[in-house]
């Protein structure tokens, strides 16, 4: 389409179009400079022509524009079905919106005092700048949600020890004992250590550590109250951790000046202003930026706008959120270096993230809730063809890449990978999860789950259907789950996913009405979990549940027994007279495993089928290789390539024995990111 000049006389300002559009321009020499004046221009177009047929369009020369505060969206910059409201970058250029300063005045640090308490091939190689000098101030907490350094585009680190790895917690003084799950700890936090390093942080006037404390899925940050050197006793500030404190378990220090020690690493002194830091090559060579807003976006209310091909970095808190309102949609866009979760949706109807490239985020990288639980009204929210990965930099756990709350979400075709804890997270019903690819996560956890719900009997009609899950072992390698389905959770559809190298692939943790059917394992120990834990140590949440009905007629606040819920999900109405505690209506049948474990038991945390729960459980179909006693057993399923099956796309070949038994070819090519207008980047560049 040919660009013309259109007049817009009621402004007395002329503006470029497309055929269809009404585009505003930005740029730092153009009449209009700053987004702030574009918003304004737009806002009054949109009031003297309600009806206009075109898309409205605020074009962003190529640049950087440091924001000062949030760009605030709401009804009065919203379009129409017709008639949408677009940010996007100009075509072929780069637009940065950096919630950050650049900092551009850096000296080496010559107080010999300071330059004492640093190794002699180190003095020489750390800067310090003075923040409040560039006119900041206010730097937030220590760890999370406060000012975070970034160089050459990269997130540095706050001074911690170690440099990686954790130190353990090798004595308890118990002096408040406490048991959880036979797991034995103390709730007071105080604790020995050995690694005699700790004693150099007696001098530090603000330390911190952060562990998992008690449980590998549950971590905190504490400040350091006292450390006795002579007993090598570590005693942080109340308030404790939930759980208390665990032998074995295991945290690290940061925010300590004394251990600046490999490049990266930076201290910054909240008194005085100055931040201390080891770069990774000379400050003026490369760019340097602290994130001082917290949000980039803030939609309240708004429709039908699109925020398309921008850069989106250096926040401290979620760089893009949307509260209520219809038909936002994030597209096309590199989200990186924030503190927070790349997208937060909650609320409203229709609104999407696709084509999104996300990493390093200090939370998760898209959080989607909304869809109404009582009348099970959609929300019809969605993300798409997303490349979501070094996400939960700082919030460890239960961060997910994706999170879906509330009713009717989806999650497809993204490639989500690298994080300590889980990939997606749901709650609440009829979400659809779907040719997503998961690698690498809970690497920092274990007893975690890539795909992770639980204790709910309500939560009713989701699919996890056609997804690859690889590479998945937890913190040391100690175990996680692909698909977690804890604490009883009921009626969530597993189909036709493929799981290679996944510890306790697929897991009902006593739950009901479940579906493990048409799924590959490959190099799964085990590939099954499932138990009966509400006849067990698990009957309290259930007896919760089954007071709550008798007492107020509903379920986790539901009313189960009348519709909606009653016509949509039948199998819950008489769940209360059907044995509810016992993991029944569960169905796995028609799935491939291949070398692993399939259903043996070999204590609790490695079972594959409770022998308790086996009776309830239907299990035919399957189509099992293992090995037994150095031989293979059971009946081959003629992968086309036997010994890596992933490398001719997990094709079977045609004569399979597993193909007779109902099983049905998985469209291995169809998971995953995909080539689309709406991609930030193609092809994909897998991280490590």
């Amino acid at each position: 389409m040919s660009r013309y000049w259109f007049p817009c006389l009621f402004l007395f300002i002329s503006y470029p179009v497309l055929a269809g559009e009404i585009v505003f321009p930005v740029a730092k020499n153009a009449e209009i400079q700053t987004l702030q004046q574009a918003q304004e221009k737009v806002r009054a177009f949109r009031q003297a022509n309600p009806n206009t047929p075109d898309d409205v369009v605020i074009e962003i020369a190529g640049g950087d524009y440091e924001l000062e505060q949030p760009l605030t969206l709401g009804i009065g910059d919203s379009g129409t079905e017709q008639s949408r409201t677009i940010w996007r970058a100009k075509a072929g250029e780069t637009v940065r919106l950096l919630g950050g300063k650049i900092l551009h005045s850096w000296e080496k640090v010559s107080d010999s005092q300071l330059l004492e308490q640093w190794e002699p091939g180190v003095r020489e190689k750390i800067y310090q700048t003075n923040l409040k000098a560039e006119g900041i101030s206010g730097f937030g907490a220590v760890g999370k949600g406060g000012a975070e350094l970034f160089f050459d585009g990269k997130p540095m680190q706050v001074a911690r020890y170690p440099n990686e790895g954790f130190i353990k917690i090798t004595g308890l003084l118990n002096e408040e004992p406490v048991e959880i799950h036979g797991a034995k700890g103390d709730k007071i936090g105080k604790f020995h250590f050995e690694d005699s390093r700790v004693n150099r942080w007696t001098n530090e006037k603000d330390a911190w550590v952060h562990g998992y404390w008690f449980w590998d899925w549950s971590e905190q940050r504490h400040k350091v109250r006292s450390i006795d050197t002579e007993k090598k006793i570590l005693e942080i500030e109340p308030p404790y951790h939930t759980y208390g404190y665990r032998l074995g378990q295991w945290f690290y220090g940061f925010n300590l000046l004394c251990e600046i020690d490999q490049s990266g690493e930076y201290h910054l002194d909240r008194d005085t202003g100055i931040l201390y830091f080891y770069p990774p090559s000379t400050p003026a060579e490369k760019e340097s930026f602290l994130s001082r807003i917290d949000s980039l976006f803030l939609l309240t209310n708004a429709s039908h706008i699109t925020i398309s091909n921008l850069i989106l970095e250096g926040c401290r808190a979620d760089a893009v959120i949307v509260r209520d309102g219809k038909d936002v949609f994030i597209a096309t866009s590199v989200i990186r270096n924030i503190g927070g979760t790349a997208v937060s949706i909650s609320g409203g109807f229709g609104h999407g993230v696709q084509g999104c490239d996300i990493h390093e985020t200090g939370a998760g990288g898209i959080s989607l809730s909304g869809g109404d639980r009582d009348t099970l009204e959609s929300a019809e929210h969605f993300a798409d063809n997303n490349h979501i990965h070094h996400f939960a930099r700082l919030q460890r756990v239960y961060q997910p890449g994706i999170s879906l709350r509330g009713v009717g979400n989806r999650a497809t075709h993204n490639l989500i990978a690298h994080a300590p804890h889980m990939a997606i997270g749901f709650g609440g019903n009829d979400h659809l999860m779907e040719f997503n690819e998961i690698d690498d996560v809970c690497y920092e956890s274990n007893d975690a789950g890539a795909i992770y719900t639980g204790r709910n009997w309500t939560m009713r009609g989701n699919t996890i259907r056609y997804n690859y899950l690889h590479d998945i072992e937890g913190f040391e390698k100690k175990g996680c789950v692909g698909v977690y389905l804890d604490d009883m959770f009921a009626s969530a559809d597993i189909i036709g996913n493929i799981f290679l190298r996944v510890s306790r692939a697929a897991m009902i943790g006593g739950g009901r009405d479940n579906s493990i059917v048409n799924n590959i394992f490959i190099d799964c120990v085990p590939s099954l979990h499932i138990d009966a834990r509400a006849l067990g140590w698990a009957a309290y949440h259930a007896d919760d549940w089954i007071k709550e009905a008798g007492e107020k007629g509903t379920i986790s606040g539901i009313p189960w027994n009348k519709p909606p819920y009653s016509e949509k999900y039948p199998a819950l109405v008489n769940i209360l007279e059907d044995e509810p505690k016992a993991p029944k209506g569960n169905v796995i049948s028609q799935n491939i495993c291949l070398r692993g474990v399939w259903d043996k038991s070999a204590g609790f945390w490695n079972m594959s089928i409770e022998e308790k729960a086996r009776p309830y459980l239907a299990i035919e179909n399957n189509t099992v290789w293992v090995t037994e006693n150095d031989q293979f057993v059971g009946t081959n399923p003629l992968f086309a390539d036997m010994e890596h099956p992933e490398k001719a796309g997990f094709r079977l070949q045609e004569d399979s024995p597993a193909l007779q038994t109902g099983f049905q070819p998985i469209p291995f090519e169809k998971i995953g990111p995909y080539q689309d207008a709406n991609r930030a980047s193609w092809p994909i560049q897998k991280e490590e």
